[in-house]
């Protein structure tokens, strides 16, 4: 009886390991590893920033785990709807553009302001030639602004090298990315008023994936009502950063 009890013990234990096994989800994590503090490639090659602690966070919150997949920004919504990566964990604001494309979680970022950057406090913005990210809300804010010219680049560190070298004006991205190059480069500042765009930043996923969006959604309110959530926002971004009211 003992025997058959511990070889019973045995079936049940593999049995429910492999049920457990049959239920984990491996989430692919899509990002651009190009954009600090909101993602970003560390020295050891690997994916790093806010997003990176943020999606490991959502992962472990709702049970799943995380593989991450870079990817480049102009191609990034693209790839998800492709299916080469399961969500868009990459500072993409929720906007009703992408909206219609993908689907998006709420939001795990407050909006944020943009700010301009050029080598000139006396830039008449309204005439001049203005980079931006090729596919971001910045990009269309600009295309949008009577008299200025936009030109658009792959990456946001070659919109900030078209300021240095002469291609452009200006530059205008999030402040939370621009505003510690210019804090480190004394040739650039930031000028003109800070401009909200968006709705805060989302985890895209693809419109079909209803299940994985609840999962999600859970696993963010989780992380806003223990205030882990503010914590990391403070930990990349300062204590000055726009937080979730509690």
């Amino acid at each position: 009886m003992k025997i058959y009890a511990i070889a019973a013990a045995a079936i049940g234990l593999s049995a429910g390991m492999a049920l457990a096994e049959a239920h984990t989800q491996t989430l692919r994590l899509g990002t651009e590893g190009a954009y600090p503090p909101y993602n970003f490639i560390n020295d050891a090659g690997e994916v790093d920033g806010f997003e990176r602690e943020l999606g490991d966070a959502l992962c472990a919150q709702a049970e799943l785990t995380c593989e991450w997949v870079t990817n480049e920004w102009d191609s990034i919504i693209p790839n998800l709807v492709s299916g080469n990566y399961d969500t868009i964990l990459a500072g993409m604001s929720i906007t009703d553009e992408r909206d219609e494309v993908i689907d998006f979680t709420q939001p795990y970022f407050p909006p944020d302001p943009s700010v301009f950057v050029a080598m000139s406090d006396d830039l008449d913005l309204s005439s001049a030639v203005i980079a931006a990210q090729t596919g971001t809300i910045q990009a269309s804010h600009v295309a949008e602004m009577e008299g200025a010219t936009l030109v658009e680049f792959a990456t946001p560190d070659e919109t900030v090298a078209a300021v240095r070298n002469g291609e452009a004006d200006a530059a205008l991205a999030d402040k939370a990315f621009l505003a510690p190059i210019a804090e480190q480069d004394a040739t650039l500042m930031m000028i003109g008023e800070d401009v909200m765009l968006g709705d805060g930043i989302g985890v895209g996923l693809r419109e079909s994936d209803t299940e994985l969006k609840d999962k999600l959604d859970a696993a963010i309110d989780a992380l806003k009502a223990d205030g882990s959530l503010n914590e990391m926002i403070k930990k990349w971004f300062g204590e000055d950063a726009a937080t979730f009211e509690m």
